[in-house]
């Protein structure tokens, strides 16, 4: 049973909502133009995300060892799964699973060409194991670089919602393209968000993240800017919402979360509000990629 909720907790799952919502939202543009939603290519999607987000965690835990070990704050979106700081599973079976989920993503692409004749699938699906590879491993190891806050942004605001819009649509020439307005912007400041708490590991380890190389008070305000961004284009850019109890959350809930990081701004790594901060930030994002694909699917 131990063993099993290694893998749990390397699993870490509470990290499909950075999946799950922009392969949705992709899908949704399609139903917004008045397509039909085929059940089997969303679930055959989703699955993929399911697959493609385990890669990451996996893969992720195996290449960032050396960094998880000395990194004495870690919160629950940031500092690896802790599987390997703590010997629960050893880094050999890491790379195994990250290797089959790999393979499983790469099937779910196959099926894509078998079942529907999208063939573009399978090149998009490696697009997104390429984006891991380049944040993490050699020759690029983005992450100690630098870039690898936009690597994660063109992963979760870009590549997801073309996969999904691409699942139903067969093509990506009609996709809304304008939707990035709202959501690169907030996909970036998610990604430096949750590089916060890792700032002292980081730091040692010389990884050129954001905060590292801007500190972590300027990392703050460009978190807020950027979702103050997203926030102020979604409102002014005729998405509606018909159910107005649902709307009134809707268009409250990124609003309220940002005014939210205000009393937070000073927080620091190991303190239990930089947690805080960071859950806020992750809310608006997926509150604001919620809040479109609402919209879309007509609600």
């Amino acid at each position: 049973m131990n063993y099993v909720l290694a893998w749990v907790k390397a699993s870490r799952l509470a990290s499909q909502s950075y999946i799950f919502l922009p392969i949705l939202m992709g899908q949704a543009v399609w139903v917004a133009q008045g397509g039909k939603l085929n059940l089997t290519a969303f679930f055959l999607v989703q699955l993929f995300g399911l697959f493609d987000q385990l890669y990451i965690v996996y893969a992720n835990d195996y290449a960032d060892q050396a960094s998880d070990l000395i990194n004495g704050t870690p919160t629950m979106f940031s500092g690896g799964s802790r599987v390997l700081v703590e010997g629960l599973l050893k880094p050999v079976e890491l790379k195994i699973a990250a290797i089959l989920m790999v393979i499983l993503c790469l099937l779910c692409g196959i099926l894509f060409s078998v079942l529907f004749g999208y063939h573009l699938m399978t090149p998009l699906m490696s697009v997104g194991i390429l984006l891991l590879w380049m944040y993490s491993y050699r020759p690029f190891r983005q992450s100690y670089r630098g870039g690898g806050e936009i690597l994660q942004t063109s992963g979760t605001g870009l590549l997801l919602p073309l996969i999904g819009y691409y699942a139903q649509s067969g093509t990506i020439d009609a996709f809304f393209w304008s939707l990035l307005l709202i959501v690169l912007p907030t996909s970036l400041s998610c990604a430096i968000a949750t590089a916060l708490p890792d700032y002292p590991s980081d730091t040692k380890t010389s990884k050129r993240t954001i905060p590292v190389l801007i500190g972590l008070k300027n990392s703050k305000i460009v978190i807020m800017a950027l979702n103050l961004l997203s926030i102020v284009i979604f409102y002014f850019s005729g998405f509606s919402i018909q159910n107005s109890a649902l709307a009134i959350v809707v268009y409250l809930i990124p609003a309220a979360a940002l005014l939210g990081m205000v009393p937070l701004i000073k927080a620091m790594p190991g303190d239990s509000r930089m947690t805080g901060f960071v859950a806020i930030a992750v809310l608006t994002t997926l509150s604001l990629i919620g809040a479109v694909t609402a919209s879309l699917l007509g609600y």
